[in-house]
């Protein structure tokens, strides 16, 4: 939908984009499942163990409700105490669902925020973002998708006003050169032969959040001809991560620094019955191919207060949140990325993602040179 002209344009402080500015270069590996995350109770070295991992790039925006879809599944054995493995969003989430269940938990992890994979996240609302593939599920896995979507939405508007603003609000814009089109869905070679494409669940939780406005010249500071509007939600993964971490030990929980190599490590933790949550570890820890790498790469740029919004052009995203500016390139289409197990950084492709993010700002002609 078009949107009438302001009488000037929305004052939207400029991303101050130059490498000098970079302070830091993250890689995070998501930890995709073709029929999606796993949830399945299996017997381990004496324990009960219900592994729940596999979210892709939808970790955060579907943790709540997919711990309140697979605890079920363990509170069938009758048990009081719990242990969870693995410390990010899936574990941590797990873990507070659990003792609001009534159990008393304990997370064993050998890394903790800001060592765990999820602490690199882009923080953004993104619940089907790499989560399956069409060709592997069915219309039950639609359904509870939407569930595990609808009530992690709910959920994470407790987390709206509180001190550090660990859930946000932001609005966001999509810039282009030519008119917005849906983007064709992108097929996926599989590393174990044959071929699939992503699924794409964005019409079923569509009414969420607020629909896109087209905003015509004038209406905006940009220089580009095509200017899309949204609003969606911001996780401060800083913060959320600290009040996460708060509300599990206020809870009762306790932390133990553990490392698992090996399914039959699981004897080693005294409760009997286990949730593992060890998102991209579970391929090493479990042997689990199922499990692929989607590699996305994160420059980060120095705060700016005074920045506060979300933008994408030219296959380039950026998120200003309170502990930095996240500039993270896109890809031309969905195969980027997928099945890349490299955690280096590349620090000449976070260079020229910023050099992008430079253009956004520059004057019409400058950028469409560029473009």
């Amino acid at each position: 939908m078009a949107q009438t002209a302001f009488a000037s344009p929305p004052a939207l402080a400029p991303v101050k984009a130059r490498a000098d500015r970079m302070f830091k270069v993250t890689v995070c590996l998501r930890p995709f499942r073709a029929a999606g995350p796993r949830m399945e109770v299996e017997q381990i070295a004496g324990k009960t163990v219900l592994h729940h991992y596999g979210h892709g790039g939808s970790g955060w925006s579907l943790s709540w409700g997919s711990a309140m879809e697979a605890l079920p599944l363990l509170l069938q054995t009758g048990a009081k105490e719990i242990a969870v493995v693995g410390a990010g969003a899936i574990g941590m989430t797990t873990a507070i669902t659990a003792q609001r269940l009534g159990l008393k938990v304990t997370i064993y992890a050998r890394d903790r925020f800001p060592d765990v994979r999820s602490a690199r996240a882009t923080g953004t609302w993104s619940p089907h973002s790499r989560v399956a593939m069409d060709g592997a599920v069915n219309d039950a896995f639609t359904t509870k998708w939407e569930r595990m979507a609808r009530r992690t939405f709910t959920v994470h508007q407790s987390y709206l006003g509180l001190a550090g603003n660990p859930v946000e609000w932001v609005d966001r814009y999509v810039l282009s050169d030519t008119p917005f089109e849906k983007r064709p869905k992108t097929v996926i070679a599989m590393p174990g032969g044959g071929s699939d494409t992503f699924v794409d669940y964005d019409d079923r939780v569509k009414d969420l959040t607020p629909r896109n406005d087209d905003l015509a010249s004038g209406a905006h500071p940009f220089s580009m001809p095509f200017v899309r509007r949204t609003s969606t939600l911001r996780y401060n993964v800083a913060d959320l991560y600290h009040q996460l971490e708060s509300d599990f030990l206020i809870a009762g929980g306790r932390f133990v620094p553990m490392e698992l190599t090996g399914p039959a490590d699981f004897a080693r933790i005294r409760e009997k019955a286990i949730v593992n949550c060890t998102g991209y570890g579970a391929r090493a820890l479990m042997k689990d191919e199922s499990i692929v790498p989607v590699r996305g790469q994160i420059a980060w740029l120095l705060p700016q207060p005074e920045v506060d919004y979300g933008l994408q052009y030219n296959h380039v995203s950026v998120l200003a949140r309170r502990d930095g500016i996240l500039v993270q390139a896109l890809g031309a289409d969905e195969a980027f990325g997928f099945n890349d197990p490299n955690e280096e950084p590349d620090y000449a492709a976070a260079r020229d993602s910023i050099g992008v993010v430079a253009t956004m700002f520059q004057p019409r002609t400058a950028a469409a040179a560029k473009g």
